[in-house]
C-alpha cells in the first residue's frame, strides 16, 4: 500500500508489534527478582533474529541500498494516472520498498528490546526513523496524485490492468477520504514532521525503559530493586503487606517526575491534535478510527455499554474480595492469587503441551504451524537485564516469519500471554501466507481476536482437565482476571484518553497534576469508591504515567471490543461447525482486504450491534456463578 510519512511511520510501527501485551496492561508476573544476564540464558531460549538478517553489518548494507533505491520513487512524479500499467509499476515498488524497510526496522527493534540500554541499536531504530521521513518526503506527491483519480477513470485501469485488483481495496479507501489529505507541499511538510511527532513517545520508552530511577525497597526481609517487572511480581504477593507497600513505593516514585510525564503526554496529545488538524479531522478520535473506517459510535457505545454494566464489575469484585476473605477490598489487593492455596506453575515445556493441545478446535495445520514457533526459536522467552518488559508479537517480516517477546515467569498468566502472542503470531503468519505484501495489514480493531480467543481455547482445554474446585476456582478466576484487565480495564483506559484529548482539543492545557485529578476520579468510578466496593488510595493516580499505550492513540479500547468479539466467536469455534471454524480461519487470512468491522461480519460477529457485548457480560456472569456455587459448597 502506498503510505506516506505519518502514515508510513504508524503503519510499520502496527506491523512491527502486532500487537503489544505488557505488563502496564495486564496482571502478568514477567520477572524473578533476581535477572540473569542475557549471555546466561539457553539459546534455545531466544530468538534467532539472523533469519531476517544474518548481521548488523548485513542489516546495515540493506539499509544503504534501500536508501539509493527508494529515489526511483521519484520517477513516477507526475506520471501515475497516465496509465493503468504505469500505476502498477508504482505501487509496486512503493509496496516493495515499504516492506523492506518494516523488515529493517524490525530487526532493528527486537534487537533493542533485548536490551534497552544498549545504544548501538536505539541509533540503529533513529537512523530508520530518519530514512521513513526521507522517504515519506520523497513520495509526498503519490497520494494528491492518486486523488486526482475519478472512480471511472480507476474503474478502467482495473479493467485494463488485471494484476491492479491486488490494490483495489487501497484504492478505494484512499478516494473515500479524499477530503483528508493535501496538496502535495502540505503532504511533504506532514511527512517532515514525523521527526518530531514521535519525540514524546519515543522520550517517555526510553525513559521509563531504561533510565527511570526504579526505587529500592525492604520486601519479605530483602532489599529489593523495584524495576517494572518486580513490581509486577510483588504486586501479585500473597502478602498483603508486601502488596501494599509494592504499590504505595512504586507509584510514589512515578509521582516524583509527575511534571515530566504531564509535559510528555500532553505534548502526544498535540502531537495528534496537530495531525488531525492538518488532515480536517473533527476530532482525534475521529481521526485514529477513520484509518479502518470504523463509526465513533462502536467507541462510545462501548463506553457506554461497560458504564452500563458496572454493577457486573462490582459482582467479580465483591467475589475476589469474598475469596480473598478480607474485610475491605483495597485497589492493592487486584493483582494477588483469587485461590491462594493453588500453585499453578508451568514449566515453557508443559506450557507449550497445554497451548498445542488447546488449539485442536483450529485444526492441524494450524498446530503445526505454532510448533514451528517452539521449535525454530521464533519466542524470546525469559527476561534479561535491561530487556523491554511485558509481551508481543512482531508480524512484520513478512518475507521470513514473525516472532514473540515474552517474559516468562512461570504462572498461568505467563502460559495464558505465551498463547495470546502465538494468536497474534498465527495471524500475522496467515495473512502474510494468504495476501500480497500490499494486504498483508490487518487493523488493530481486529488484531486482538485471535489472541483473545486463544486464551479462550485454553482456558476452555485446561477447565475440561481438571475437577478439583480449588484449581477450578483458580482457571475460572483467570478469565474472570482477563475480562477485569481486558474488558473493564481497557475501556477505563479509552475513557480516560478521551476526557484528555477532548479537554486539549478544546484548548485546555494539561499538567501532570490535571492528570491525576481526572484519572484518580475516573478509577474510583469504575471500582466502586465511594460504594466501599474497591477502596481506591490516592497513590493510584500516578498509574497513567505507567501505561505506554496512552502514546498510541486510542489503541485500547480496541482490546475491549477485541475481546467482546472473540467471546462470541469462540463459542462458533468450539462448539460450531465445521464451516464456524472455517470461516474463522478465513478471516485469521484477510489481510486488510476488507474494512474490521466487515472481516468480522465475514467471520460470524457483527459489531454494530450489541450481541457481542451482550454475550460477553453473560458469560462473565455465568462464571461468576459457577465460582459463587463452588464457594458455597465450601462454606465459604
Amino acid at each position: 500500500m502506498f503510505c506516506k510519512l505519518g502514515t508510513l511511520f504508524t503503519y510499520i510501527m502496527r506491523k512491527k508489534t502486532q500487537l503489544i501485551t505488557t505488563v502496564m496492561l495486564f496482571s502478568t508476573t514477567i520477572a524473578v527478582s533476581q535477572m540473569k544476564v542475557r549471555e546466561e540464558l539457553p539459546e534455545k531460549y531466544k530468538w534467532d533474529l539472523s533469519h531476517l538478517y544474518a548481521t548488523d553489518d548485513v542489516w546495515k548494507t540493506e539499509k544503504e541500498r534501500l536508501q539509493q533505491k527508494m529515489k526511483e520513487a521519484a520517477l513516477y512524479k507526475g506520471k501515475l494516472t497516465q496509465s493503468a500499467n504505469v500505476l502498477l509499476q508504482a505501487l509496486e515498488l512503493n509496496s516493495s520498498l515499504i516492506k523492506d524497510m518494516a523488515r529493517l526496522s524490525s530487526y532493528a527493534s527486537m534487537k533493542a528490546d533485548q536490551d534497552t540500554r544498549v545504544t548501538k541499536y536505539a541509533g540503529m531504530n533513529q537512523e530508520l526513523q530518519q530514512l521513513f521521513s526521507e522517504y515519506g518526503a520523497l513520495t509526498s506527491y503519490l497520494e494528491p496524485e492518486l486523488l486526482t483519480l475519478k472512480e471511472n477513470q480507476l474503474s478502467a485501469f482495473l479493467a485494463k490492468e488485471k494484476a491492479l485488483v491486488t490494490y483495489k481495496f487501497y484504492l478505494t479507501d484512499l478516494l473515500r477520504k479524499r477530503a483528508h489529505r493535501g496538496s502535495e507541499e502540505v503532504e511533504k511538510v506532514l511527512a517532515y514532521s514525523s521527526l518530531m511527532s514521535g519525540n514524546a513517545a519515543n522520550i517517555y520508552s526510553t525513559f521509563i525503559n531504561a533510565e527511570f530511577p526504579y526505587p529500592e525497597v525492604d520486601l519479605n526481609g530483602e532489599r529489593v530493586k523495584l524495576n517494572a517487572a518486580n513490581f509486577a511480581l510483588y504486586r501479585a504477593s500473597e502478602d498483603r503487606g508486601v502488596r501494599s507497600k509494592a504499590f504505595a513505593t512504586y507509584f510514589g516514585k512515578l509521582n516524583e517526575f509527575q511534571r515530566t510525564f504531564g509535559a510528555q503526554l500532553y505534548g502526544n496529545i498535540n502531537a495528534a491534535l496537530f495531525a488531525t488538524k492538518a488532515r480536517n479531522y473533527d476530532s482525534t478520535l475521529k481521526m485514529a478510527l477513520d484509518g479502518g473506517n470504523i463509526p465513533t459510535d462502536v467507541f462510545h457505545n462501548l463506553i457506554k455499554n461497560v458504564n452500563g454494566n458496572l454493577k457486573t464489575f462490582h459482582r467479580y469484585l465483591n467475589l475476589r474480595k469474598r475469596m480473598m476473605g478480607v474485610d475491605t477490598l483495597y485497589y492493592y489487593d487486584l493483582y494477588a492469587p483469587l485461590v491462594a492455596k493453588v500453585d499453578l506453575s508451568y514449566t515453557v515445556e508443559e506450557a507449550e503441551e497445554n497451548i498445542l493441545k488447546s488449539l485442536k478446535p483450529l485444526g492441524t495445520d494450524y498446530i503445526e504451524v505454532s510448533k514451528k514457533a517452539f521449535e525454530e526459536r521464533w519466542i524470546d522467552m525469559y527476561p534479561n537485564e535491561g530487556k523491554r518488559s511485558g509481551a508481543y508479537s512482531n508480524g512484520s517480516g513478512y518475507d521470513v516469519h514473525p516472532y514473540i517477546l515474552m517474559n516468562y515467569n512461570g504462572k498461568y498468566n505467563d502460559m495464558s500471554t505465551l498463547t495470546h502472542e502465538l494468536g497474534h503470531t498465527m495471524h500475522s503468519y496467515l495473512t502474510n501466507k494468504k495476501q500480497h505484501y500490499a494486504n498483508s495489514d490487518y487493523s488493530i480493531f481486529v488484531a486482538e481476536v485471535a489472541s483473545t480467543l486463544n486464551e479462550e481455547l485454553l482456558n476452555d482445554y485446561m477447565l475440561k482437565q481438571i475437577k478439583d474446585d480449588e484449581t477450578r476456582l483458580a482457571i475460572l478466576g483467570n478469565y474472570l482476571e482477563g475480562a477485569k484487565g481486558t474488558l473493564f480495564r481497557q475501556t477505563q483506559f479509552a475513557e480516560f484518553e478521551y476526557m484528555i484529548h477532548d479537554k486539549v482539543a478544546k484548548g485546555e492545557a494539561l499538567t501532570g497534576e490535571d492528570f491525576d485529578t481526572m484519572y484518580l476520579a475516573l478509577t474510583k468510578k469504575y471500582y466502586g469508591h465511594d460504594q466501599n466496593i474497591c477502596v481506591v488510595d490516592d497513590n493510584v493516580k500516578s498509574e497513567w504515567s505507567y501505561i505506554p499505550h496512552f502514546y498510541y492513540n486510542f489503541y485500547v479500547y480496541q482490546y475491549a471490543t477485541s475481546f467482546t468479539a472473540s467471546t462470541a466467536l469462540s463459542e462458533k469455534v468450539l462448539r460450531g461447525t465445521d464451516a464456524d471454524r472455517q470461516k474463522y480461519l478465513n478471516f485469521l487470512a484477510s489481510g486488510s482486504t476488507k474494512y474490521p468491522v466487515d472481516l468480522l461480519v465475514d467471520a460470524g460477529v457483527d459489531m454494530n450491534t450489541s450481541e457481542p457485548f451482550d454475550l460477553t457480560i453473560a458469560k462473565i456472569n455465568k462464571v461468576m456463578a459457577e465460582m459463587e456455587s463452588i464457594l458455597s459448597r465450601q462454606g465459604k
